[in-house]
C-alpha cells in the first residue's frame, strides 16, 4: 500500500461535540528549504507545508481553532460563536488538499473565532504572522503586510500584558519578531527599540541563536543607516 504525505485524522469539534477528519501532512515528507529571519519556514515542496493544515475547521459549525486554542470558553461566547459563525456556516469542506488560499481561508475563520473566544494576544498574533507567510507564498505584497501590522501590535500587546508566559513563545523570541516584524513594515525606530531589549538582556536569555540574529539584524540596520545618502 502506497503511503501519501497526507493523512486523515479525527477531531472531535471543542463548539459542537461533532467528530470531523482533519488532514495532516507525515513527517517523513516534509523537507526544509531554509527558514527566513521572521521564522517562515520555506519547504522544497510548496503543498507540502505543514502550514496549509495548522488549522482545523469543524465541517458541521465551522468553528476553526488550533492547538494553539485553550479548551476553555468564557461565559457567552459558545453563544456569540454559534451566533456569528455557526448560524452562517455553509458547510464548506476544509478536510482534504489544502491550496494556500484555502488555508488562508482556514486561518481568517480561525482568527474571527479567537477574537470572539478572547483567546490570549499571543494565538491571535501567530495566526496574523501564518496568515502574512501565506500572503508571501502567492505574492500579494500588500495583504502580507497588513498581517505583519496586525501581528506586531498582538506581538507587543501580548508582550506588555505577560500574556504569552507559559506558552511556547519565549520572552526573547517574542522581542525578536517584534523586532523583525518592525523592520520589515519599516519602522526602523521601533525595531532598533527591541533589538536593543534583546542584546541588553541577552544573558537571562536561553535561546542563544535567536540573540545572535537580534544582534546580526541589528547591526545590519545600523550599517544601512550610516551608507544611507546624505
Amino acid at each position: 500500500m502506497e503511503i501519501t504525505p497526507l493523512y486523515e485524522k479525527t477531531i472531535k469539534c471543542p463548539l459542537c461535540s461533532n467528530s470531523f477528519k482533519s488532514s495532516k501532512i507525515r513527517s517523513r515528507f516534509i523537507r526544509v528549504l531554509e527558514q527566513k529571519s521572521d521564522f517562515q519556514t520555506v519547504y522544497q515542496d510548496p503543498a507540502i507545508n505543514p502550514s496549509l493544515y495548522f488549522i482545523q475547521v469543524c465541517n458541521y459549525c465551522g468553528y476553526s481553532f488550533s492547538e494553539d486554542f485553550t479548551p476553555y470558553f468564557p461565559p457567552a461566547t459558545r453563544e456569540l460563536i454559534n451566533s456569528k459563525v455557526s448560524e452562517k456556516w455553509s458547510g464548506k469542506n476544509f478536510s482534504s488538499i489544502r491550496t494556500e488560499r484555502m488555508a488562508i481561508q482556514a486561518f481568517k475563520l480561525a482568527a474571527y473565532c479567537a477574537q470572539l473566544k478572547r483567546e490570549k494576544e499571543i494565538t491571535l498574533a501567530g495566526l496574523y504572522l501564518r496568515l502574512s507567510w501565506l500572503y508571501r507564498e502567492i505574492d500579494d505584497l500588500e495583504q502580507e503586510k497588513r498581517f505583519q501590522r496586525l501581528a506586531v501590535q498582538s506581538y507587543i500587546t501580548s508582550y506588555s500584558n505577560d500574556d504569552y508566559r507559559g506558552t511556547k513563545m519565549s520572552t526573547v523570541r517574542i522581542l525578536y519578531i517584534i523586532a523583525e516584524l518592525s523592520l520589515r513594515l519599516d519602522n526602523e525606530q521601533q525595531a532598533t527599540r527591541y533589538f536593543s531589549i534583546i542584546i541588553e538582556k541577552q544573558k537571562q536569555a536561553t535561546e542563544p541563536k535567536i540573540v545572535q540574529m537580534a544582534k546580526e539584524r541589528w547591526q545590519g540596520l545600523r550599517e544601512s543607516r550610516n551608507h544611507a545618502p546624505i
